[in-house]
């Protein structure tokens, strides 16, 4: 049995009876951190904390691992998470903040430089399994999609305050719908009647616009625009990045996996030119200024074997950078 195997066998991150989230792509992503002797490392998606143990089994005395989570059902994951506190030796501390604080919260905690980070954007399985969160159209329940429960607008009060075109730009541009503006505009329509609290009188509004054939698909594409709105997912993607290019140290990898066209874009864009817009900077003799160099060129998708045991993973993307 191969180190895979025995990682997806182990408890990771259980919650409610069930497993929180088997990892993705995992030794290729801690591979591409490179770890050597000490370094300091940070997984920004602690999540279940799935790749962050496989990155504590190779670190040493000297290393440190800081997890961030902005979720509570995450920080429970990390509970006695590092053996190395048995001999005196703390290797890891976990955050409970949203990533795209991360240069202030390594500030704080002394951190100058770090030698890798590792960001997984996938949402846990716990989150579309957890009929409360109201991640997933299988459930009924409250239109919540926060992932941090403390704080912000729901999902609810995205679909009932936002106006039409605003509306119709976030299915626009998070999902890649075509009938955004007809989504929109039932449910502004659909409201005016009374408000739409729960997942079940969301999809009652949106689905006769999804051919039976698609609806599935459509669907996930409308749940998953609301999602990014409502937990700010790009604008913290983005600040994430900034501070990670900032934070990494010459030589240090950034290591990504994204799911989706726009995230990958970003990523792609950071990585090739230093910003996510993707704008080039060149020198004096036309030389695109890059912080980065790329270590994979192509990207790194999953291998059929764990797309076959991770339905979950079959959009995934890795993609490593290192600091020049």
């Amino acid at each position: 049995m191969g180190r895979v195997d025995v990682m997806l066998n182990q408890e990771i991150g259980m919650a409610q009876g069930g497993v929180y989230h088997v990892p993705v792509l995992l030794q290729e992503s801690v591979d591409g951190l490179n770890i050597g002797v000490g370094g300091c490392f940070v997984d920004v998606t602690f999540g279940g904390g799935g790749h962050s143990r496989e990155i504590l089994s190779r670190l040493d005395k000297d290393g440190h691992l800081f997890g961030f989570d902005q979720d509570a059902d995450a920080e429970q994951n990390a509970a006695g998470l590092d053996a190395g506190e048995e001999e005196g030796t703390k290797r890891f501390t976990f955050v409970r903040s949203n990533f795209r604080f991360l240069k202030n919260f390594l500030k704080y905690y002394g951190v100058e430089q770090i030698d890798g980070l590792l960001a997984d954007l996938g949402v846990s399985s716990h989150h579309f399994d957890d009929s409360e969160r109201g991640f997933s159209f299988r459930f009924d329940g409250k239109l919540d999609m926060r992932m941090n429960q403390r704080a912000g607008r729901t999902a609810a009060d995205v679909v009932n305050t936002f106006g039409e075109k605003e509306l119709a730009d976030v299915f626009y541009l998070y999902g890649e719908l075509k009938q955004s503006r007809k989504l929109a505009s039932a449910i502004v329509k659909a409201r005016q009647m009374k408000s739409i609290e729960t997942i079940g009188d969301f999809v009652e509004v949106v689905k006769p616009f999804f051919r039976s054939e698609r609806e599935k698909k459509d669907m996930a594409k409308v749940f998953q625009a609301l999602r990014i709105e409502v937990n700010h997912e790009m604008d913290a993607l983005r600040d994430m990045l900034k501070g990670a290019t900032e934070m990494l140290r010459p030589g240090g990898r950034l290591v990504v996996i994204t799911y989706h066209s726009l995230e990958d874009r970003m990523v792609k864009n950071l990585m090739k030119t230093g910003n996510v817009e993707g704008h080039e900077e060149k020198d004096f003799f036309g030389r695109v200024e890059a912080p980065f160099k790329l270590v994979n060129r192509q990207v790194i998708v999953p291998s059929d074997e764990e797309m076959e045991r991770n339905p979950r993973s079959r959009s995934a993307k890795l993609r490593i950078a290192e600091k020049i």
